[in-house]
């Protein structure tokens, strides 16, 4: 534990940026899943309106620090390929 008045704030300061990070993610997370569940059962509508949802949600994850951008770059591209294939298929 520790002793130092400064790095006890530190741990409680930690503590509550955790608890907002895991929000975060979770947030992120919970608009991915949107998106996948759409594609999954072929509304390519729904999934192009779900993406355009959570696009700014990763990019958001960046700017707060919870997701490296190449991550989040990453996932939006994937996300937007596989949009694009089920509009293609329709």
């Amino acid at each position: 534990m520790a002793n130092i008045l400064q790095a006890k704030k530190r741990i409680r300061a930690n503590a509550r940026r955790a608890e907002v990070n895991k929000s975060r993610k979770s947030r992120i997370r919970t608009f991915v899943k949107q998106v996948e569940l759409a594609v999954e059962s072929g509304n390519a509508e729904e999934a192009r309106l779900a993406l355009k949802q959570a696009q700014p949600e990763l990019m958001r994850g960046v700017t707060k620090g919870v997701l490296h951008k190449k991550t989040a770059s990453r996932k939006v591209s994937r996300l937007a390929k596989r949009v694009k294939a089920l509009s293609a298929s329709v």
